[in-house]
């Protein structure tokens, strides 16, 4: 889903909103393919090396371990299925460099929207983000530091995202979309929460995305049961036999 998030995004979008190269092993037939960011500045390490490997592991292993398609002389971050984490800590170990699995997360996916509640957003004030929120989401997202800021100024400006205004137009609930597709960073400031603001926005963003013809779903990290608790309220299901993993290589 990841992967075909990603190639979605790549064909509505093009380049202009995220560089990215898609590699695989070998045409048509093939069974490994990568989504790999373009890393023009600091702040580009922040986006996700994307791997898809068809129940090869093999394969994937030999590329890893023999081809250049990745620089092990700088850090980055991948992202790939869980069960790989064993294989790629003997490659990393082999190319010298150290590894840190960073997160484990539940795949979420919304397979009939049709099904979703209709929310009433009559008195609730409706936006986008725009560039002046960067500061913002940055500083409220766990992972947010200097460098992921350049990540998230490329979401808000070229991917989808809602977010609910006060009655000083700033926002205090809003949720956006990876370049996966994947919706995240959903977030209600402490002072606003109660109010039913995180489940109109997955509601609201989840038909947007479908009507659009994004696949619609997301990443739920496992100790996180609020979260998984209102996806799956709101008829998400989990994928049983998928668990999504980020690892971490070399020092940032």
């Amino acid at each position: 889903m990841q992967v075909y998030g990603c190639i979605v995004q790549l064909n509505r979008n093009g380049q202009r909103a995220d560089p990215v190269s898609v590699l695989v092993d070998q045409w048509p037939e093939f069974r490994v393919l990568f989504i790999k960011p373009e890393f023009r500045e600091k702040g580009d390490l922040f986006k996700d090396l994307t791997v898809f490997s068809k129940k090869d592991e093999v394969c994937l292993r030999d590329l890893l371990a023999h081809s250049d398609v990745i620089d092990w002389k700088m850090f980055f971050c991948l992202a790939a299925e869980l069960h790989h984490e064993k294989m790629l800590e003997v490659v990393a170990i082999n190319r010298g460099v150290p590894m840190k699995k960073e997160a484990v997360c539940y795949m979420l996916v919304l397979r009939d929207p049709s099904k979703l509640l209709h929310v009433d957003s009559s008195s609730l004030k409706l936006s986008s983000l725009n560039e002046s929120h960067l500061e913002l989401v940055n500083r409220s997202w766990k992972f947010g530091c200097e460098d992921s800021k350049l990540m998230i100024k490329n979401m808000i400006l070229h991917f989808p995202s809602c977010c609910v205004l006060d009655s000083d137009n700033q926002p205090v609930a809003w949720i956006l979309t990876y370049a996966s597709c994947a919706m995240g960073m959903l977030y209600t400031l402490p002072e606003h929460r109660g109010k039913g603001y995180a489940k109109a926005l997955v509601t609201i963003m989840s038909k947007r995305l479908h009507s659009q013809g994004y696949p619609v779903y997301c990443f739920i990290e496992e100790e996180n049961h609020l979260s998984y608790s209102l996806f799956t309220s709101l008829g998400f299901t989990e994928e049983p036999d998928y668990r999504a993993a980020w690892f971490v290589f070399n020092d940032f």
